[in-house]
């Protein structure tokens, strides 16, 4: 797999005219703080009555709508995106509560979301790092090992664009990929 399929950009993932930005969400799918709430914002109601419906659907799973490490894709409302693939990322309590497992489910199922829609251009923000608390080189270490796993069984999709808010991230992404 050519490293070139993942790119790295410090910048606002509202702003990502792809073919699906992924949003950190909370389990509940109703939008709250930080990529969530700007998600949210961005895309205008029609994103906020699809996500209602989707909760509806599923209110009877346990852990909410959609638990830690799960996915549900949505239409994009008013973003430059086609869709939005909502993620629900696990709080950080110490590593020992199957944090991990649970992060790189989200960037697994995510892409199988994007690769079964036929969806080519992904683009995902550093989940689990803010409120709930993920350290954020361990994050990203799960993230780049998850989707180049992904990108070498799913040859479909194009290209995975890191998109980092804070400049803390970006940096750890690349010293990691290696860009200089």
């Amino acid at each position: 797999m050519s490293e070139t399929k993942i790119e790295l950009i410090q910048g606002d993932i509202t702003q990502a005219a792809v073919d699906a930005i992924v949003n950190a969400a909370n389990s509940s799918l109703m939008g709250g703080g930080g990529v969530d709430g700007a998600i949210h914002r961005a895309a205008g109601p029609s994103l906020h009555e699809e996500c209602m419906r989707i909760a509806q659907e599923l209110k009877d799973i346990p852990g909410g709508p959609c638990p830690a490490g799960e996915a549900v894709i949505t239409g994009a409302g008013m973003l430059p995106c086609k869709n939005v693939i909502h993620t629900v990322g696990p709080v950080w309590q110490g590593g020992g509560r199957g944090e991990r497992e649970l992060l790189a489910g989200c960037y697994r199922k995510s892409l199988l979301l994007a690769a079964g829609r036929a969806l080519k251009v992904i683009a995902f923000p550093n989940i689990s790092t803010g409120v709930y608390g993920y350290p954020k080189r361990e994050a990203a270490s799960v993230a780049l090992e998850t989707v180049w796993e992904c990108l070498e069984k799913r040859p479909q999709i194009e290209k995975v664009i890191f998109v980092c808010f804070d400049h803390e991230n970006f940096q750890i992404y690349r010293e990691m990929l290696g860009v200089v």
